[in-house]
């Protein structure tokens, strides 16, 4: 299951981690050997940690030309085990988002393209601070189980045709300790390092193509549209070198997706969606994503039958079939799928009066999310372990018209005062003003 790396033909004199780091804050270009160099004393604990920090801060200002982040990726991806899936048949295509709040996309999507006829193998790793994990979200679901080895990952996929896991340690290791060294710089913003961080796992695990939801906003890390952008064509780019297809979609982040932000609040819309239900906005970015996922795949030609295929899966129940195929597989129990109402319900729900009458004109997502986690749905909050009952619901969206007193949202809570820690987040999400504002697109741009 693993792959080894390409051995140099030529002799390589190992420069100094000085040399390494004045090369780059210089503006100089890395050559794949000192590349693979980095990598290697990363991993073997070689490179002292403050000169790896300031390498990290001279990437950070000076950027990687497309040649050196393709190479960083795969020698990130090599620095681990690869896992070969081609004793599988079908098409292999992945689905990436940056994070978003109320993203619930990859629960209706993985389960979409099962059913159209695509393998999905799908690792998660760790997301950035607000974002719920899609496996925390899966966990609200009583004997779920996130946890496979790359046997068991390999053998589900041959099976049923997807699994929703946490990444494994042997799956490009020099990324995980590059990614922490990022948190504790301030260098997760780095273009190069995330195409390199997110390219690496994903081709590690067998993916054959990649669909990425690059998200820009108020509720990302990635806060500039323009960089938004930037990111999504790095990431095709180097994708394309390295032999996968990939396409990116750059997506609105400035508020929540959908009506609920949680865990089980979000499973619960996300089995609404499968039933060709549930919010405009959700429904939307689905049909989009899953379009470019059954094109990418080669399952559907043009674009008319492209949509057309989603639509079919998403409203006659296949999809829904897929996802309690999946979920059974992986533990869980399948009488919440068919039930969601048997999801434990918070003990309290109260509105979120609108203080004056108008029109929603901004919403910060991040403040919602900040909010939600106080309540205990998030795991830094509540000492690893998390309150699935607990969230919003009934969010409303810019543009929408309010009366004084009408609720913004509805929050479900259990601890009064958790609740007055998260109320002050939620009140300064919101921003009425008597004009209504022209509601931002969902779709800002399509890289492929």
């Amino acid at each position: 299951m693993s792959s080894k790396r390409n051995i140099p033909t030529r002799r390589f004199i190992k420069p100094s981690f000085n040399f390494l780091i004045e090369k780059k804050r210089d503006g100089g270009e890395f050559t794949q050997e000192e590349i693979r160099y980095i990598i290697d004393s990363t991993l073997d604990g070689e490179m002292p940690q403050h000169q790896l920090a300031a390498l990290a801060m001279a990437i950070y200002f000076s950027g990687m030309s497309a040649q050196e982040t393709a190479d960083l990726t795969e020698e990130m991806m090599l620095s681990g085990e690869v896992i070969d899936l081609s004793h599988i048949a079908k098409p292999k295509i992945d689905k990436y988002s940056t994070g978003g709040v109320g993203d619930k996309t990859s629960l209706v999507l993985v389960p979409l393209a099962m059913a159209s006829g695509v393998v999905v193998p799908m690792m998660c790793g760790v997301e950035h601070d607000y974002v719920i994990n899609t496996l925390d979200k899966l966990a609200s679901i009583p004997g779920f189980k996130g946890q496979l080895s790359a046997e068991q990952f390999s053998s589900q996929l041959g099976r049923i045709g997807g699994a929703i896991i946490a990444q494994t340690e042997d799956l490009a290791p020099a990324d995980a300790k590059f990614y922490e060294l990022r948190k504790e710089t301030g260098t997760i913003p780095s273009l190069p390092l995330i195409t390199g961080s997110v390219l690496s796992k994903k081709l590690a695990e067998g993916s054959e193509g990649l669909v990425i939801d690059v998200k820009w906003g108020n509720g990302s890390f990635i806060k500039d549209l323009e960089q938004a952008k930037q990111l999504a064509r790095s990431m095709t780019r180097v994708g394309r070198s390295m032999k996968r297809r990939c396409v990116a979609l750059v997506t609105d982040m400035n508020q929540p997706l959908g009506d609920t932000v949680g865990t089980s609040l979000e499973v619960k819309e996300a089995i609404q969606l499968l039933k060709g239900q549930g919010p405009e906005d959700m429904k939307e970015l689905v049909l989009k994503l899953g379009m470019e996922i059954v094109r990418l795949a080669g399952v559907a030609g043009s674009t008319l039958s492209a949509k057309q295929t989603v639509q079919r899966h998403l409203t006659d129940g296949s999809a829904l079939e897929k996802l309690k195929e999946l979920v059974k597989a992986q533990g869980g129990d399948t009488a919440y799928i068919d039930h969601p109402e048997k999801f434990p319900a918070a003990r309290h729900i109260r509105k979120l009066p609108a203080p004056k009458r108008g029109y929603v004109h901004t919403i910060n997502a991040a403040m919602i999310a900040r909010g939600v986690h106080l309540l205990g749905a998030g795991r830094d909050e509540n000492h690893g372990k998390v309150d699935y009952s607990v969230g919003v619901s009934e969010v409303k969206k810019v543009g929408t018209q309010v009366k004084q007193g009408e609720p913004l949202m509805m929050i479900h809570y259990n601890d009064e005062s958790k609740l007055e820690q998260a109320l002050e987040y939620f009140k300064n999400a919101y921003r009425l003003a008597p004009k209504r504002p022209t509601p931002p697109p969902l779709i800002v741009e399509r890289v492929a």
